[in-house]
């Protein structure tokens, strides 16, 4: 068993995600979303996102970065001997690339989901290789405060702890939102009718 872990520094590269592939162009490619669950082998590679993110963060910061997604799916009826080997994934994403050229240093996230786990985006973490199977092993993708992380501020503390803890309320009188409704006789909107 052959084990890497190329992620230990951060979100790993398109370019690297591909390079580990191509690696192991014979073995069946695997993708372990928890400890011991892994995605059905008859999985099919969808579609291959690339999405260019542009954020603004609570410390007025601009940010910019690409993502490359690739969604995984599974059919509602298990395929018999589909396994995936790494060379055929390498196909669809030559496909891809030759209508949408892939930022090679995009992250990389796998996006899969099923009827007993919520469909999310997360991370290629560690790797592993034994026997016939190489398989990807998934990370959480979590949410994060750039201000705090670089040590600046979104306001007027210098930590920037201001902006990534609850607000505290300084107001003693509780404020209930007000619900109109109209009437029984308007129970339908119509053009004009100031309902909508």
């Amino acid at each position: 068993m052959n084990q890497l872990n190329p992620a230990a520094g951060g979100p790993m590269t398109w370019g690297d995600f591909k390079n580990t592939l191509a690696q192991n162009p014979d073995l069946h490619l695997q993708f372990q979303y928890e400890e011991g669950k892994f995605v059905d082998n008859s999985y099919h590679i969808t579609e291959i996102k690339q999405a260019p993110i542009v954020s603004v963060d609570c410390g007025g910061v601009m940010n910019s970065w690409t993502e490359i997604i690739v969604q995984l799916w599974e059919p509602s009826v298990a395929e018999a001997d589909r396994a995936m080997k790494v060379s055929k994934a390498l196909k669809i994403v030559n496909l891809v690339e030759k209508s949408l050229p892939l930022n090679p240093l995009g992250v990389v996230k796998i996006e899969f989901g099923n009827s007993k786990f919520d469909t999310r985006q997360m991370y290629p973490g560690e790797f592993v290789s034994e026997g016939d199977s190489f398989t990807v092993k998934l990370e959480a993708d979590f949410t994060q405060c750039k201000a705090l992380t670089r040590g600046g501020s979104c306001g007027t503390t210098p930590s920037g702890e201001e902006c990534c803890t609850p607000a505290t309320n300084t107001s003693s009188a509780k404020q209930t939102p007000v619900l109109e409704t109209a009437g029984a006789e308007n129970q339908s909107c119509t053009p004009g009718g100031g309902c909508c």
